[in-house]
């Protein structure tokens, strides 16, 4: 797959986790309030993740179209993947009672931090790049 129609993917996931994290959060402020307040709070917790995510991930999309390094779309993935993994995982758990799926929490907190490591590094040389170095 063209590195190019990774990025594109990432960009429709990047609309439809946008409008999911709107649509949950209203529906998590008015119709949630019924949820016991552990599961209110797990639920916060997922859908903070996934929107400041969700936001990381575009803007990793813009910095691949400013200077496509495969390093920095390997980060957009993984912040996928982390949304998949954490914010799904903790959703799928507290609405549908399904407690084994809650052992991919780790490995999306997991790909969230690589991504970030990743994004971090990419751009330091993107930074030297600019700097003539």
């Amino acid at each position: 797959m063209k590195y190019t129609t990774v990025a594109k993917l990432l960009v429709i996931f990047v609309g439809i986790s946008g409008c999911f994290s709107v649509l949950f959060g209203a529906w998590l402020a008015h119709g949630g309030q019924s949820l016991p307040l552990a599961s209110q709070e797990r639920l916060m917790t997922a859908l903070t993740y996934q929107f400041f995510h969700t936001l990381m991930l575009m803007l990793t999309v813009i910095l691949y179209k400013l200077h496509a390094k495969p390093m920095i779309l390997a980060g957009g993935v993984l912040f996928m993947l982390g949304i998949l993994c954490f914010s799904g995982s903790l959703y799928i758990k507290t609405l549908f009672d399904v407690l084994s799926i809650g052992k991919l929490a780790p490995f999306g907190g997991l790909s969230f931090a690589l991504a970030w490591l990743l994004v971090g590094f990419s751009g330091t040389k993107m930074f030297d790049h600019k700097l003539g170095k």
